[in-house]
This record gives structure tokens, C-alpha cells and sequence, in this order.
């Protein structure tokens, strides 16, 4: 690695990624070097451009580009005050959002511009509007995130920039079921994997502690399965509106959720409310432990199958994008024939209602359909076979990505069963290279779990997320040649002022170089 941006042309100066990071130094121009994930090329002027209340949002009414320019305006004016309401290109201020410019962007790249007159925003889908919004956030001073009024100077210093992403598929997943969260924290933990540019929730919507989604046809799923959580908690479920709800506000930061219900192990929740499912017809004790292996359906019997077909119906109808979860790990008291042929009907379930298949590595071990979605997790050879059966393979290695797992032998909240997972083992790994045997074009994307047996706050749930999320977040989306820890790490340091500015209350590694607060310290509500 070279160690700079790549140099523009014209008056353009190169910034040196040594000084990476420094988002709130004296010098705006620095901040080029600061974003998180690093962009793929920018060079910065030595103009500036300043956000005022005179600034104007340029976009075509009616567009998807007016539609991120109001997430504009609502994102930025809490804290700058400003209504930056819809005007014309002419005006003395603007900032332009423009749908168009180069193709070989794909739907998720753009081209950003600041002069001392504006800033132009310029992409051939809206999806890559936003996420030079996102840049745009982290241009600008880190008082940008605070909910209330800051007296600042909103500057920015001119440069070019072009930006897309590595992987199309760049998410992390949120296990609602060991202990639920209600409609308000998704909502905060889609925002927060907006602002990283992330663009998948995978939904943990059922397990043995706890039931969370509304199936009208089978409703004691959420009468009796819904009640309980891990340590005997109170539990939860959303309804199908309250789903809807949090679909549809991912699609506005354009997010695509993934419902995620575990089969055929991790039931004992739905064998709780429906003891038919069970292979002994007998109600099982509602289980509030965190040991995995302890369930199954009866995968046998014939009202199973009905159960997985109206359960799967009812959230294909309620699920706009393509992929349904089903599952699959962990399934040890079922016989291996039996979780076979149990797979591939579920797949054909799947199928009827005109979606994806996505599992768990174990799946592959079924007779699974070309452009299904093997999520490894731990066993590379799975993986492996489930690309030989032209699966797609999107990675969750558990050693590198699993945010529930502890930082250090000193942390309080999760588990360590895959090892601690401090901000360098997030960072330094390449899904490539993971597993030697699958080529590039394999490999799908990357999804980051936060398993939540030790979790039962969102306070809790953003300490395990930050900083790995944001590390996670660049390797999804900077180029593989473009990354280096001892940079990252800099610029990571910088980058603390503006995650305590949105409120995040995250752990402050000691490999960190943090700039912005005392060392490292745990809440004092951490805890499980």
C-alpha cells in the first residue's frame, strides 16, 4: 500500500493517510483522510465550502434523489439548526443531489464534489446518493451527530471523491430472540448501520428462549412462545404491522431485512406453544439457559411440514426483499437423514413463495439449489461444499466477526467460546483469503452477528458493536489493497469524537490510539 490517496487533478493536493483520521483538527481538509470505511479514491483543495442557513437542497421533486435530500435535511438539521429545505440549482448555496454520471459505479457508488460554493452528490441509482450522504456526515465537524442545536462552523474543505463498494452484500445481524428488543432500537441499530454504510439486517426471529414474530394462522407462537427470554426475562414479539414498520424503515436508508427462523433445531419456543411439533406430543419447560443442540421439530410429521409452509407464507407476504432465512445450525438432536430431507423441503417451501434460501453452513450438507446463500460460520469445509453445489457464500466467521464474543479476558458482557475479538482481529482478515479453497466471485458479502445471550440493552448491544462494527463495515466495503491496520487504527482514534457525538457508548480499546476521551473503561451497567 502506498500509503496516500490517490492525487486529483488541477489545484488538488494529496493528503497523506498518516495524518489519517483527523476529522476534528483545525484543518478541514484532513478530514478527507478520515472516513470510515476509507474511500476508494479523494483528494482534497484548498477551498472550503460552509454549510449555512441560506444552503439549499437541489434535487428532482418526486425522485428517489428528493427522498434522500428530505433524509438530508432531517439528518443534518438537528444539530446545525438549518432547514436546508428543496431549491433551485442556482441558488448562492447548494448541495445537489443528482441521480446519473458513470455506470461502472453499480447501484451502490458515487461521485462526490465540494467547491467553495456547494457540494454535488452525483450517482446512477439512489442508493449510492445516500451513502455519499453518509460521507458527506463525516466531512463535516463531528457536532454533525448531536440530537440538539451546536454552535458550529459547518465547514468543509473542496475535493473530489469516488467511492463504491466491495461487496455487495455488507450487513450484520441482530438476535432479538435470547432477549428482544423492541421496534425503537432497531430502528437505532438500522441507523447505525446506515451511517457505516451497511445494507442488510438479518432478523434472529425465533429460537428456543423466545418467539418474536406474529404468525396469524399459528398465534400461540406469540401468546406462549413470545413470553420468555434468556435469565427469565420478560420477552416480546412484534406484530406483522410493527414488522412492516421496521421494513420499511430500512428501505429508507436503504437496508434490505432478512427474517431469520430457526429450523429445525432452536424450537423449543414454537414446541412450547405447540406441542404437536414435538416428536412426543408433550410441552416442553419454557427454556431461559443459553446452551445450543437442546430442540427439535418432529420433522416427521405431517402438521410440521404445515407449520413451516404457513409460518414461511405468512413472512414471504410480509417481506419485500428476496431472501428468507431458514436457519439450520445447531440441529443435534435431529437425525442427520431426517435433517436432510427436512432441508431440502423447506426449500421448496422457500421457493414456492418466490424467494431465497439462505442457512446456516449446515445446510450444505443438503441437497440445496445452485444460488442458494450458505452462511459459514465455523467449518470451512461446509462452506466449501456448499459452494461445489453453486451456493453463494456470505461470511460470518465466527473468530473474526461475532460481536457478541468478548474483547479481552476483562470484559463483562458476552462469550468467548470463538475467542476475544478485539478491533484487530475485526480488522485484519480478508473474506478472500478465509477460505483458501473459494474463489472471489464465491464469496457474496459479509454479515456480522450480535448474538444477545449476554445482552439485553441497547447501551449493552452498541459496547459490543463499536469500534468492531465500524472496523467489519471497511473491510465489507474498502478495497482489499487499500486496507492497513496501523492507518485504520489512527484514523479509528480520530474517528472516537464522532461516535460519542451520536451517543454510542463504545469500548475504548487500549490498541486504539483515541483522541477524543480518558482510557478505556466499561459502563457501570454493563453486565448480563
Amino acid at each position: 500500500m502506498s500509503g496516500r490517496w490517490v492525487v486529483g487533478r488541477g489545484s488538488w493536493v494529496v493528503v497523506a493517510l498518516t495524518l489519517a483520521g483527523c476529522e476534528h483538527h483545525p484543518d478541514p481538509a484532513l478530514a478527507y483522510a478520515g472516513v470510515i470505511p476509507r474511500l476508494v479514491s479523494a483528494a482534497s483543495g484548498t477551498g472550503r465550502f460552509t454549510l449555512t442557513g441560506s444552503t439549499v437542497v437541489v434535487a428532482s421533486p418526486g425522485s428517489e434523489a428528493a427522498d434522500v435530500a428530505r433524509y438530508l435535511a432531517a439528518t443534518f438539521g438537528a444539530a446545525t439548526g438549518f432547514a436546508l429545505p428543496p431549491g433551485p440549482d442556482s441558488a448562492a448555496s447548494t448541495i445537489v443531489l443528482a441521480l446519473g454520471g458513470a455506470p461502472a459505479l453499480g447501484n451502490e457508488g458515487y461521485d462526490l464534489t465540494v467547491t467553495e460554493r456547494g457540494v454535488r452528490i452525483e450517482a446512477p441509482a439512489a442508493a449510492g446518493l445516500f451513502y455519499g450522504v453518509q460521507t458527506l456526515r463525516q466531512l463535516l465537524p463531528p457536532a454533525i451527530e448531536r440530537p440538539e442545536r451546536q454552535r458550529a462552523r459547518w465547514t468543509i474543505a473542496t475535493g473530489v471523491i469516488r467511492d463504491y463498494p466491495r461487496y455487495a452484500w455488507r450487513g450484520a445481524m441482530l438476535d432479538v430472540s435470547r432477549h428482544f428488543f423492541g421496534v425503537a432500537d432497531v430502528k437505532r441499530f438500522i441507523d447505525l448501520l446506515a451511517a457505516y454504510k451497511l445494507n442488510v439486517l438479518q432478523l434472529h426471529l425465533s429460537d428456543d428462549q423466545g418467539w418474536r414474530i406474529e404468525i396469524a394462522s399459528w398465534p400461540r407462537l406469540t401468546e406462549l412462545g413470545g413470553l420468555t427470554a434468556v435469565g427469565g426475562g420478560p420477552g416480546g414479539f412484534y406484530t406483522q404491522a410493527q414488522y412492516r414498520e421496521i421494513v420499511e424503515y430500512a428501505r429508507r436508508r436503504y437496508i434490505t431485512v432478512i427474517p431469520e427462523i430457526d429450523l429445525p433445531g432452536h424450537t423449543n419456543a414454537a414446541l412450547v406453544a405447540y406441542p404437536e411439533l414435538n416428536c412426543n406430543g408433550k410441552v416442553p419447560a419454557p427454556y431461559t439457559g443459553i446452551e445450543t443442540g437442546i430442540s427439535s421439530l418432529c420433522t416427521r410429521r405431517p402438521v410440521v411440514m404445515q407449520f413451516v409452509a404457513d409460518v414461511i407464507r405468512e413472512l414471504a407476504a410480509i417481506t419485500p426483499g428476496p431472501f428468507i432465512h431458514i436457519g439450520g445450525d445447531e440441529a443435534d438432536v435431529t437425525l442427520p437423514r431426517d435433517y436432510v430431507a427436512f432441508i431440502d423441503s423447506v426449500q421448496r417451501i422457500v421457493r414456492a413463495q418466490g424467494k431465497t434460501m439462505i442457512g446456516w453452513e449446515e445446510i450444505a450438507s443438503a441437497p440445496i439449489d445452485p444460488g442458494t446463500v450458505v452462511q459459514h460460520w465455523r467449518s470451512a469445509d461446509l462452506a466449501v461444499t456448499g459452494a461445489s453445489k453453486g451456493a453463494h457464500i456470505l461470511m460470518s466467521p465466527s473468530p473474526h466477526v461475532y460481536l457478541d464474543m468478548k474483547y479481552d479476558s476483562a470484559t463483562v458482557l458476552g462469550q468467548n467460546w470463538a475467542g476475544y475479538i478485539d478491533v484487530d482481529t475485526a480488522y485484519a482478515w480478508d473474506p478472500v483469503t478465509r477460505i483458501p479453497a473459494l474463489g472471489a466471485d464465491q464469496v457474496l458479502g459479509i454479515v456480522a452477528p450480535l448474538w444477545t445471550e449476554t445482552v439485553s440493552t441497547m447501551k449493552e448491544a452498541e459496547y459490543l458493536l463499536f469500534p468492531r462494527l465500524a472496523a467489519i463495515a471497511e473491510v465489507a466495503w474498502s478495497p482489499a489493497d487499500a486496507r492497513e491496520w496501523n492507518e485504520f487504527s489512527e484514523r479509528l482514534g480520530r474517528h472516537g469524537a464522532r461516535m460519542s457525538a451520536m451517543g454510542i457508548g463504545f469500548y475504548r480499546s487500549p490498541r486504539i490510539p483515541w483522541r477524543d476521551a480518558p482510557s478505556h473503561t466499561q459502563p457501570a451497567s454493563e453486565g448480563p
